[in-house]
């Protein structure tokens, strides 16, 4: 039978590892330079610790882990017989896998913050699942690369975390552009048009339009039973303006009386103005009023960014939740984080043509093999290389000199270095560079630049 991949999983080979590890190595690099210090969780948490924090759409995307053992033998027959999915899958399952690194981290922070120095600012690069339907760019097992800061309410945090995104997009040579928006604005929005009581309803509908336009959500809200006079009032909503401030001054005037949703306002203008007074410019910054992110945490400012000019989804997101802890018995740690699409950075770089077409592999010289002392001989010169940090590998078998040469092409390996009897005898290695076809000869501590 032949074998086959998991629906959206991927192998990656070392070309790909390599320009991933690039992406990698610039967010970890910048996550530091902004004082985040690194943490890892595990990939599975206790079902309980998930469900209930993503909406009911998150939680139905969650991969669940069977008990071990006679799972069955513990469950109701009823349910069996009913095939009541809800009741049996607490029955069956205690423990999931990870659908994204913020609840983990809350869970982290409840179990130690007496031991933690607030603000504590951590950042975290592992997988996460999704039981989502597969397509470009969006898999079930992906990287998320986030950076949290928690236990402050300062506004400065989303100043910051701004520059955080655009210091690193600049390094990664991507265009971006970074929209906002603030959860309390969705939730005067929602006062302002009389849905109060079906806040989540609302911005779970309203963050799929770009997916499937104003048609699209109006039907989901209709279906959602939020009322034509309500959506009729919110129209306002669909119609672009690119005119930031107008949108905003738009704003205090239906918030006239509605204390959160002017709250959301004072502070996007608050970040806004000091990106701006920082140099940022208004060209990398849109006030997205249709932003509103489908995770139920968020409760505060909310961002989204995206590539310019690449037909692709968010490349990065994230927003404020001040209420995260509270689920875990611990009250009173605000908190703020943003995410890094890696696996979607990846295809934005990848579309643009960023990437050199670097070697797959990163061993310097490849030794010919002559036979067994001529081995012994390569190897002790191998170790030295290896020992001064620089990639070597002796071809293992006594081939002839023709595969050799086949093996150090096809794996990208520059230089093929021949350590014969002749050599051996004369204390020289030859090298033949494999791109430029030169060959020279040099004394064995000249090659290793011992002096």
């Amino acid at each position: 039978m032949k074998p086959s991949l998991a629906k959206g999983t991927r192998d990656f080979t070392a070309k790909e590892i390599i320009n991933r590890r690039l992406i990698i190595n610039t967010l970890q690099r910048n996550f530091e330079l902004f004082g985040f210090q690194p943490l890892e969780t595990p990939s599975f948490e206790n079902l309980s610790t998930l469900t209930g924090k993503y909406g009911e759409e998150g939680d139905r995307l969650i991969f669940k882990i069977l008990n071990s053992g006679d799972y069955a033998s513990k469950t109701k027959e009823e349910d069996w017989q009913a095939k009541n999915s809800q009741k049996l899958i607490s029955q069956i399952s205690e423990k999931a896998l990870r659908y994204d690194l913020t609840v983990p981290f809350a869970r982290f922070v409840a179990m130690n913050h007496g031991h933690l120095v607030f603000p504590f600012k951590r950042y975290q690069i592992q997988p996460v699942w999704r039981a989502d339907r597969p397509q470009k760019g969006r898999f079930r097992e992906f990287y998320q690369c986030d950076a949290d800061v928690v236990g402050s309410e300062s506004l400065w945090q989303e100043v910051e975390l701004v520059q955080l995104y655009l210091k690193s997009f600049s390094e990664l040579k991507i265009p971006v552009t970074i929209h906002l928006n603030n959860r309390k604005i969705l939730s005067g929005l929602a006062e302002y048009a009389g849905i109060s009581d079906q806040l989540i309803d609302f911005t779970v509908a309203l963050d799929k339009l770009d997916k499937i336009g104003k048609e699209g959500v109006v039907k989901e809200l209709l279906e959602k039973n939020i009322s034509q006079d309500s959506i009729d009032k919110l129209d306002f909503l669909f119609t672009e303006n690119e005119d930031a401030l107008q949108n905003v001054l738009q704003l205090k005037e239906k918030f006239a009386g509605i204390e959160t949703g002017t709250a959301g306002v004072n502070e996007l203008e608050f970040v806004l103005t000091k990106c701006l007074d920082l140099g940022i410019s208004s060209e990398n910054l849109k006030f997205d009023i249709t932003l509103a992110r489908g995770l139920d945490y968020y409760t505060g400012a909310i961002f989204e960014v995206k590539a310019n000019g690449v037909a692709m989804g968010s490349i990065g997101g994230g927003g404020r939740y001040d209420n995260l802890t509270e689920v875990f018995g611990v009250k009173n740690i605000p908190g703020i984080g943003i995410s890094f699409g890696l696996d979607r950075i990846y295809l934005v770089m990848e579309e643009l043509g960023m990437f050199i077409d670097s070697a797959e592999s990163s061993v310097k010289y490849l030794f010919a093999n002559y036979g067994e002392k001529e081995s012994v001989a390569a190897l002790k010169i191998i170790a030295q290389l290896r020992g001064n940090g620089t990639a070597a590998e002796l071809y293992p078998e006594a081939a002839k000199l023709k595969k050799q040469f086949t093996y150090a092409e096809k794996k990208g390996i520059p230089n093929l270095v021949f350590f014969g009897d002749q050599e051996i005898e004369a204390g020289n290695v030859t090298i033949k560079n494999l791109l430029t076809g030169e060959q020279e000869t040099s004394s064995i501590s000249d090659f290793l630049g011992v002096k």
